[in-house]
């Protein structure tokens, strides 16, 4: 017997991904339903070889569904994930605001799946950041055998990140920048997208970190280990798809670059490609559309004791955000609908 699943925010560029990995991992549904906002009413989404018609999410009543996987934003979740839960509907929520509250799960399953019977206190549990998720899912192993101190990391996260605002904004000022008359003030960034890079994600707190950074450090310590000192720079560039990042880890004991490549091509949702050679790495490019956790150029870091530097790279419309919704709905499904 399937689940009933519900998809909040089946419009936008996650909630549309949540239905086409849903349909990809072939996830036990007898019934999925695609929700949006009343503007969106009717809109069509696919569904695998299906194609859904958007139902009212305001009107809709979760009794009798299994699982609600969210992705309408922070201030839409507010309203809507308590009615969902209180239906009985356990409620995976992609927006920040569930991701600190310390009586709610915040799991990245090939991480810390045994969080998940947390989700009792209020029939939620939320999905981290996408940047954070890639991150901890090459660190989690590496974790396990030498213990991490510190991690510094530079991101280079795609507009993607921002939506479809983001996308349409690289998109429309690349080929601005060809056509002089054309206009290429900025809307969704706060400076020029198309051929820079802006090292602003989301707003700039009192230490003169930015909350994107603060989330990364704040979610590495509930995920992985709160002792472990995250130091993060978050910058958006020109790419559409696909976040990367540059990770310096310091562990309290040596780890040998060989040891720890070999540590990672067994970690699950890990791929290894890593030859010191050109093209021996992935991009960007490369990773869209796949399900991996993509770690490359992995050596040692001689500036500290016991420093380790490497490559990820993910596809953050699928493990930065809905493929990591839909492995916490497996999760859920195997070990505790299944138990009863």
């Amino acid at each position: 017997m399937g689940y009933r699943v519900a998809v909040a925010g089946a419009t936008g560029n996650v909630g549309r991904e949540m239905l086409n990995i849903l349909a990809e991992r072939q996830f036990p549904a007898d019934e999925v339903v695609a929700l949006a906002s009343r503007k969106s009413l009717g809109t069509e989404v696919s569904y695998g070889d299906k194609t859904l018609k958007t139902k009212d999410l305001d009107t809709f009543d979760f009794e009798g569904f299994d699982i609600a996987l969210f992705a309408i934003g922070s201030d839409a979740t507010k309203i809507y994930a308590p009615r969902a839960a209180k239906a009985g509907c356990l409620v995976i929520d992609n927006s920040s605001l569930y991701r600190y509250d310390p009586a709610i799960p915040l799991i990245v399953p090939e991480v810390n799946a045994d969080a998940i019977e947390g989700y009792r206190n209020k029939m939620i549990i939320a999905n981290p950041n996408c940047s954070t998720a890639q991150m901890v899912v090459a660190l989690k192993p590496l974790h396990d055998r030498a213990k991490i101190k510190r991690v510094v990391v530079s991101t280079y996260q795609s507009v993607s990140g921002a939506g479809k605002e983001g996308m349409d904004e690289l998109w429309d000022q690349t080929k601005a920048i060809y056509n002089p008359t054309a206009e290429v003030e900025p809307k969704k960034f706060q400076k020029q997208i198309a051929f820079n890079v802006i090292p602003h994600i989301d707003v700039f707190m009192d230490d003169g970190s930015t909350k994107e950074e603060w989330k990364m450090v704040v979610e590495t310590k509930k995920i992985v280990d709160k002792s472990i000192k995250v130091h993060a720079t978050c910058v958006r560039v020109p790419v559409f798809v696909g976040h990367s990042e540059s990770v310096n880890v310091e562990f309290e004991e040596f780890l040998d670059e060989d040891e720890a490549r070999d540590i990672l091509r067994e970690a699950p949702g890990v791929m290894v490609v890593d030859k010191r050679e050109t093209g021996g790495y992935v991009t960007p490019v490369e990773c869209v559309g796949d399900f991996a956790t993509f770690v490359s150029r992995i050596r040692q870091d001689p500036t500290v004791e016991n420093g380790l530097a490497m490559w990820v790279v993910s596809d953050n419309l699928r493990k930065g955000a809905a493929l990591n919704a839909v492995q916490i709905a497996e999760l859920y499904g195997n070990r505790i609908l299944k138990r009863g």
